[in-house]
């Protein structure tokens, strides 16, 4: 896979507007193999309390069934463990969602897939969840940013309740600027939509990705690609009198603008 993953990333760079139309064939008995390998074994565990040791006692016939039923259109992601976890610097709690053993081995394969893409179309001002970049990347190019330029403004920016509130409609729409592929298409939909569990009750969801899942960050990333980055890039910077910066780390930015001197 990871081959074959190179290669998508070769085309992906040197056709950037090109439509993937052949993708899911990746998530193939080898490839989520290898991806329950690299998943760390002592994470929560979704609501049916499957384990990495568990999972992998019969792990042949496991992903067997698993790739079965995606090529048969019948697999169907488990609504993820609703827990809380305390929010710094506040009293509130911040939501988290546990995907099942399985799903998470399905989510890792997407999320390698997605990144393949989209690595080649991300902005330099993201730097949250993505491959060789961190929050000190973050910090210390805004560092430059404040002490090397001239600055006249600076807004901290968080999106309140982001993972929360994605909008699923406009989720799907973004992906399929660069994926055709209805069959991968449909799997992240339903991820999408499997709702959660609290308290033994199901809840639907119509929006939102939860914090938690694996593949949640790199869909993340996406839809603020299309909806802050792209917009700051195209249309915030064309209508500032100097220039203009932004930071992101995921739902967190610093926009910066710099106005002309006389």
């Amino acid at each position: 896979m990871e081959t074959k993953l190179l290669r998508i990333a070769e085309i992906a760079k040197s056709q950037p507007k090109l439509k993937f139309t052949s993708l899911a064939h990746l998530l193939n008995e080898e490839s989520l193999k290898q991806c329950h390998r690299e998943l760390p074994g002592n994470k929560a565990t979704g609501i049916m309390g499957v384990t990495k040791a568990l999972y992998n006692e019969n792990l042949e016939e496991n992903i067997k069934d698993l790739v079965r039923r995606m090529k048969t259109n019948s697999y169907r992601p488990k609504p993820v463990r609703r827990t809380y976890i305390d929010k710094p610097g506040s009293k509130k709690k911040r939501p988290l969602g546990i995907p099942e053993y399985e799903d998470k081995i399905v989510q890792k394969g997407i999320a390698k897939i997605l990144n393949s893409i989209y690595e080649n179309d991300f902005l330099d001002c993201s730097f949250g969840f993505r491959p060789y970049r961190n929050c000190h990347d973050a910090l210390k190019i805004l560092n430059v940013y404040i002490e090397q330029r001239y600055t006249n403004y600076i807004v901290d920016v968080d999106i309140k309740g982001f993972f929360d509130n994605v909008d699923h409609k406009w989720m799907m729409k973004f992906l399929e600027h660069r994926i055709k592929d209805t069959s991968l298409l449909r799997i992240i939909a339903r991820f999408l939509k499997a709702g959660y569990m609290e308290e033994a009750r199901r809840y639907k969801e119509d929006h939102g990705t939860p914090q938690g899942g694996v593949a949640s960050p790199i869909l993340a990333n996406v839809y603020l690609h299309y909806v802050l980055d792209l917009w700051f890039e195209r249309k915030v910077r064309k209508e500032c009198k100097g220039q203009a910066y932004i930071v992101r780390y995921a739902d967190d930015c610093v926009p910066r603008k710099q106005l002309k001197c006389a």
